[in-house]
């Protein structure tokens, strides 16, 4: 019998979150660096080369690779002979552990959760609680598998009930562009086949957690259906030219996961969901021998990929632009931002359109005219940090506010990740306005290029309070330009015509 002693597991718990924030899995570097070789999009050559840097700096840092440090996810195999040395339960044993990862101060982890999820959403401060999947199993460990799942790919989580004869290949083909970039990609699709309709979810996140081996079944061949499955779905889904952050390119996917289970005769129910650029997760074995150690990827291990601001890059002073200067823009061109902006996300952006219809003041000091706003929640800044890690969030949610900020509020511009949609595309046009596209996992990088940052409205929100932050070179991309092209349009209908793969997408 294995005696499991309290602090061990909250150790191990603790200790893994913390790894897991700035160290990607050795096998997505490595499957990335093959695909940045492969690339030939331009645009989304230039999102693989910041991920990877970012990668890089982010490991040597022990800073987090994302800002979004995710919802924390555990499962547990519990072997039947263990026997705990415990006064707390194995859920608050694991909720303790996360607690101390994500308010450790040499590496403070972003605070994301929020109580009363359709009431007044407060925000926990510690991350917790955790999301705890546990089994009984033979054996003498305990087993722990753990994720930091990011919001903006667990968003794009999606489930259907088909009828048992559905194409099953179809639904994915037709379900995946509708996921739009939010997700991060380029990374992996977990998929689950049966059972009910919570366990088809299951298996999909579950799938995620094994290593990326798609190139070695291509290699020596399917075995069975779920294999043949995989090798179909992974040609399909790059054919669909989505790309490195939607883009536009060679590659959307690094694998396809796939896990099944029986089902009911009447029954095919279908789960999918994305781990994205910021893919963390990490294999923990408590034997009774103390705290698990992990081990730390040697940092000759990754791709030697280098990213350079570039001669051709359209600098933008933020302080003087002018909608004469937008007009020349054009989609897809990288620019380097530099002087003043704001920030703003989803609460800060429902505070705003309250006080607009109730036609109330903004709070002092705050005026988003002729301005641009940057959709961020960062990461506490600590020792000598201006701000942590501070990518972009999907700026997709954003859409119904757009009228609002450009109209009302006159702002001239918006940064974000991912597509916009068509509705808000309309308003941007309306007002001859700008969306530009930010790398989602590439936030260690983008806080490089902030060179101050203060609070300027709705401190009690934490991480999705207003700042004004003053940016160096904040490398972008124009992604929808003030004519209303969009490059999330363009890119993947120009690269799914060039791999010539697909002769029709599913309706």
């Amino acid at each position: 019998m294995t005696t499991i002693r309290e602090d061990d597991l909250i150790q191990s718990i603790a200790e893994a979150f913390q790894f897991i924030s700035y160290y990607h899995p050795l096998d997505y570097i490595q499957a990335l660096g093959k695909a940045y070789e492969r690339e030939e999009s331009a645009a989304a050559k230039e999102a693989m080369a910041q991920i990877l840097v970012n990668s890089r700096m982010s490991a040597e840092g022990h800073r987090p690779i994302c800002q979004d440090t995710g919802i924390a996810v555990v499962f547990l195999k519990i072997g039947m002979n263990v026997h705990w040395e415990a006064t707390m339960s194995i859920t608050a044993m694991v909720n303790e552990g996360v607690r101390r990862a994500y308010t450790d101060p040499h590496n403070r982890l972003r605070a994301s959760i929020l109580t009363d999820p359709v009431g007044k959403r407060q925000n926990t401060q510690d991350n917790t609680p955790a999301v705890i999947h546990m089994e009984v199993v033979p054996g003498d460990t305990v087993e722990i598998n753990i994720a930091a799942k990011g919001g903006g790919s667990e968003n794009k989580a999606k489930f259907a009930m088909l009828n048992p004869n559905d194409n099953f290949v179809e639904w994915v083909l037709k379900t995946v562009p509708q996921m739009g970039a939010g997700w991060c990609p380029p990374g992996i699709l977990g998929i689950g086949i049966g059972g009910t309709a919570e366990k088809a979810m299951l298996l999909a996140k579950e799938s995620l957690l094994a290593p990326i081996d798609i190139h070695e079944l291509q290699t020596r061949g399917a075995h069975n259906r779920l294999e043949e499955l995989r090798l179909e779905l992974y040609e399909k889904v790059n054919a669909l030219g989505i790309g490195a952050q939607g883009l536009g390119g060679l590659t959307t996917v690094l694998d396809v996961k796939i896990l099944d289970y029986p089902t009911h005769a009447a029954s095919l129910p279908v789960a999918m969901i994305p781990n994205c650029a910021a893919t963390r997760h990490a294999h923990l074995v408590l034997d009774g021998r103390g705290p698990v150690q992990l081990t730390p990827p040697r940092l000759a291990d990754w791709p030697q990929v280098t990213w350079e601001k570039g001669l051709s890059t359209r600098r933008v002073n933020l302080n003087t632009v002018t909608k004469a200067d937008m007009i020349q823009w054009q989609p897809g061109e990288r620019l380097l931002l530099s002087g003043k902006l704001l920030t703003g996300r989803d609460a800060a952006h429902k505070r705003l359109a309250d006080l607009f219809a109730q036609n109330q003041p903004l709070p002092a000091g705050l005026d988003f005219t002729n301005r641009f706003i940057y959709y961020v929640g960062p990461v506490d800044a600590v020792r000598d940090e201006v701000v942590g890690p501070a990518g972009p969030t999907t700026a997709t949610r954003m859409d119904k506010f757009t009228e609002i900020m450009l109209g009302t509020a006159q702002l001239m511009g918006m940064i974000g990740k991912a597509e916009r949609g068509q509705q808000a595309i309309d308003v941007i046009k309306k007002y001859q306005a700008v969306y530009l596209t930010a790398v989602g996992g590439a936030a260690y990088l983008v806080s490089k290029a902030i060179r101050s940052a203060r609070v300027v409205a709705f401190a009690d929100l934490g991480m999705e309070a207003i700042y004004e932050f003053e940016v160096e070179d904040m490398p972008v991309m124009v992604a929808v330009d003030t004519l209303g092209h969009s490059i999330h349009q363009l890119g993947p209908a120009e690269w799914r015509g060039k791999i010539g793969k697909l002769t029709r997408l599913p309706q």
